[in-house]
């Protein structure tokens, strides 16, 4: 049976690849740390947890709203009061089947064939898949590492042709953990509504920043920003509810309300017992979230410091997510291979150390790190890396 030409012209997930590499590596009974997650290692909290298991003594077990449950657009309409000081009504708010089920319906109800989005690379790897699968084109803009992996104005300009449509905003980044600024995000937001772009601000990972940085949505700038705005978030990331599955859009409402059509057709509704366990997730977790949060923060210091000590291994050091994006080009000479997907092959046969290629993220002479395990996990990593490096340097 031949496949629709949509799906044929899909890349594999590179995070998958070497995440089912390194699973088959263990099952051989390998001892293999696996640097690839894309999710925190912490459970959910218990008071979360407690309010599922209620939903589901009550019965709060049928269908609900397509587009959520109206207490939980409540709630995420007083998170966004609160965090950000934005209001949405809620037929502004669409709650989804995760963050990402937001996104595949977004490019879904605002692309025709032949729409052009602008996506900053490096970039999360189902970005430009989505926007194919909506019969788009992704328009792939480096966003150089001297820049801390930023877009400029400037860019963006030479970017926009008579088919743009969209632009993508991710701050914090994944991969890069880079954050856009206040300033930086107005001079994005002013060219973007000179263009008349949509901008879709995938702000999922808004709780994870570090140091003496704030996180600052494109959204809160100006009402006009606001109204070129698609708010991408969810639970996933801020409250380790991963497998919960409940993300949310927030923006115009006739895009919203098309985003619910959509999905009245597609899903029904996200899970209802994760929509219970979601609205508790907003009304008491900041002391679970600054405990992850501290957690991450230290885990990145201490591992920024023994990588970047390696041979060969410069990065610029994220502010946001959990992830390092480090450039380790010169290694990969160093050592004698061809490309940073060969070194990454090598590094898990060798010495059982996972990976992520930066190719799959639109950035060739990077690899991604993800600091969602264990400190004592991170430093024999590192330990391990760097014999690599060391023994293949000197042969």
């Amino acid at each position: 049976m031949k496949l629709a030409d949509r799906v044929q012209s899909l890349t594999p997930s590179s995070t998958l690849a070497i995440t089912a590499k390194a699973k088959s590596l263990k099952q051989q009974g390998h001892d293999v740390i696996g640097l690839g997650a894309g999710e925190p290692d912490f459970n959910t909290p218990q008071h979360i947890l407690e309010a599922a298991k209620q939903a589901m003594e009550e019965g709060k077990t049928k269908y609900t709203p397509a587009g959520g449950l109206p207490e939980l657009k409540k709630a995420i309409y007083e998170k966004f009061l609160r965090d950000q000081q934005l209001s949405y009504d809620p037929s502004e708010i669409i709650v989804t089947n995760g963050a990402k089920h937001a996104l595949y319906t977004l490019f879904q109800v605002i692309l025709n064939p032949g729409d052009e989005v602008i996506v900053p690379a490096p970039y999360w790897v189902s970005y430009p898949e989505q926007i194919k699968l909506a019969q788009g084109n992704p328009v792939i803009v480096n966003a150089l590492e001297d820049n801390q992996f930023k877009l400029t104005p400037e860019q963006i300009e030479q970017a926009i042709t008579e088919r743009t449509k969209a632009i993508i905003i991710n701050s914090p980044s994944n991969p890069t953990g880079s954050i856009y600024s206040k300033e930086e995000l107005q001079a994005l937001g002013d060219v973007c509504i000179k263009h008349n772009l949509l901008i879709v601000s995938d702000e999922i990972y808004e709780k994870l920043v570090y140091g003496d940085e704030k996180h600052v949505s494109i959204a809160q700038l100006s009402d006009q920003l606001k109204e070129n705005t698609i708010i991408i978030n969810g639970v996933s990331k801020s409250h380790s509810m991963t497998g919960w599955r409940i993300g949310y859009a927030a923006g115009n409402e006739t895009v919203i309300k098309a985003m619910t059509n959509l999905a009245s057709h597609s899903t029904s509704n996200p899970t209802s017992i994760s929509q219970y366990a979601a609205i508790e997730a907003y009304s008491q977790s900041e002391e679970e979230i600054d405990k992850m949060k501290n957690a991450f923060e230290d885990r990145l210091n201490k591992l920024y410091d023994w990588i970047t000590a390696i041979d060969g291994i410069s990065c610029v050091k994220p502010k946001g997510a959990f992830y390092l994006f480090p450039n380790i080009q010169k290694a990969v000479e160093n050592c004698g291979f061809s490309s940073v997907d060969e070194w990454v092959t090598a590094l898990l046969e060798e010495e059982k150390v996972a990976l992520v290629p930066g190719s799959g993220f639109g950035a060739d002479q990077n690899v991604r790190f993800s600091y969602a395990t264990s400190l004592d996990q991170l430093e024999e990593a590192a330990k391990r890396i760097k014999k690599f490096v060391d023994k293949h340097a000197t042969r």
